[in-house]
């Protein structure tokens, strides 16, 4: 498998077996964060090992907050209140975009001058979609021509506001939420499309209010917010390269326990049954205001599927793998409404597009979205990564079913959100 930055991808069988997956990111950047502000020390099991989450740890390691790694895996984050530590260089948040929009919220309420930048995938990303509402709450923002890293954010003073954003994003409503933390009044965020809630739990597991009525999340400034014990639960986002595995493979079956099944966020589940994925769900708990499950699925036929709107939204970080493996279905896929996958880590329209094209594939590509036409044979070939963890993780799977030899170049962009994920991928096939 893995060689250097190199993964080569044989052709499979099939895939079965048992997969336990890493904790999930996005809570995992959120717990970090609320911990750092809350009044004592908060430990957190199953906490992600993606470079981005580490990216977090750091970040708030320079803004005062110690914390540490056990031997179990456990992360600890010693909490110093709501007044953090003014950092005394600039605040790397390498490649992640979720550091640096969430961790914005925070920074706005703090009385000093912080800077964040990252790497050079994330200089190019834009920011402005948080400068807008943070400007308008008070906090003094800067940054590269066309609202680009590096930021220098002057806090403090903050004001309450009732933001409605253009686009749905939940790191944007992350951020405006933590900010309302610190702000004089109640903030409220309402969405044109419901997102991922992570942000709105993770606050109330930390104990503070937050109320949602229909689209629109609330929060009152001055809470104070208190350390919490937690299991984070597997990434659903990282159990989908397994689930789409499975599915190309008649009579395949995956185990993946203690998977996240936050209501916003398995959808993704539903497309998968519509496109005759056979999925059960079992041992369901809530931890910390978060629902657990286990899932088994089993590979039959693959369908056609349209993702469009709100399912779009819900799907942003799935639609990669889904697209890459839709040429072997039988209908094929088609993705609207998703303009935001153009300024992820990579352009992830083209670079899916591109990809599937060098393994033989007929694609159409549209400024917002894809066509792909089912029922396709592929062959294996020299791909790129993009620099993308999730385009490496994608075409991993898409090789399974190619005929002949899938090279990945830059797969070591996987260990963004998943280190270990050719290693498992390697176990489970067959």
């Amino acid at each position: 498998m893995p060689d250097g930055s190199s993964v080569v991808v044989l052709p499979a069988r099939g895939v079965r077996g048992v997969v336990r997956i890493p904790g999930d990111k996005s809570i995992s950047h959120r717990y970090a964060m609320l911990a750092a502000i809350a009044e004592g020390t908060s430990r957190f099991q199953n906490f992600s090992a993606a470079r981005d989450c580490a990216s977090t740890l750091d970040c708030v390691g320079k803004l005062g907050c110690e914390w540490r790694r056990f031997e179990d895996g456990a992360i600890e984050v010693g909490g110093v209140g709501p007044r953090l530590s003014a950092p005394s260089e600039a605040l790397d948040c390498g490649n992640s975009g979720s550091t640096m929009r969430m961790l914005s919220g925070i920074l706005a309420g703090q009385p000093f001058t912080s800077e964040l930048c990252g790497d050079e995938s994330l200089s190019r990303r834009p920011m402005a979609r948080i400068m807008t509402p943070l400007s308008e709450m008070g906090a003094k923002i800067s940054s590269s021509p066309g609202g680009r890293p590096p930021l220098k954010i002057q806090g403090g003073g903050l004001k309450a506001i009732h933001y409605k954003p253009e686009v749905a994003s939940a790191q944007v409503k992350s951020c405006v939420l933590f900010a309302g933390l610190f702000a004089d009044g109640e903030t409220v965020v309402e969405e044109p499309i419901r997102t991922r809630d992570h942000g709105e739990i993770a606050l109330r597991a930390f104990g503070a209010e937050v109320e949602r009525v229909g689209n629109a999340s609330r929060i009152a400034g001055g809470q104070p917010l208190r350390a919490i014990a937690a299991h984070v639960p597997g990434d659903l986002s990282s159990a989908a390269f397994f689930l789409c595995a499975a599915a190309l493979f008649p009579g395949s079956q995956i185990t993946l326990p203690g998977i996240l099944m936050n209501p916003t966020r398995a959808r993704l589940l539903d497309i998968l049954v519509q496109m005759g994925l056979k999925i059960s769900v079992t041992h369901l708990e809530e931890h910390q205001g978060e629902l657990v499950g286990t899932i088994e699925a089993r590979g039959a036929g693959w369908k056609e599927a349209i993702i469009a709107g709100a399912d779009t939204a819900a799907l942003i970080d799935e639609i990669p793998v889904l697209a890459a493996v839709a040429p072997y279905s039988e209908g094929g896929l088609e993705v609207r409404d998703a303009k935001e996958l153009r300024v992820k880590e990579s352009d992830r329209i083209a670079a899916v597009a591109d990809n599937l094209r060098r393994m033989g594939a007929e694609v159409e590509e549209r400024p917002d979205g894809m066509r792909i036409r089912g029922g396709q044979h592929l062959h294996g070939a020299e791909l790129d990564s993009f620099g993308d963890h999730r385009i490496a993780m994608a075409f991993a799977v898409a090789g399974l079913r190619a005929e002949g030899e899938t090279t990945i170049h830059g797969a070591d962009a996987a260990g963004v959100s998943y280190p270990a994920f050719f290693e498992e991928l390697r176990k489970i096939t067959e």
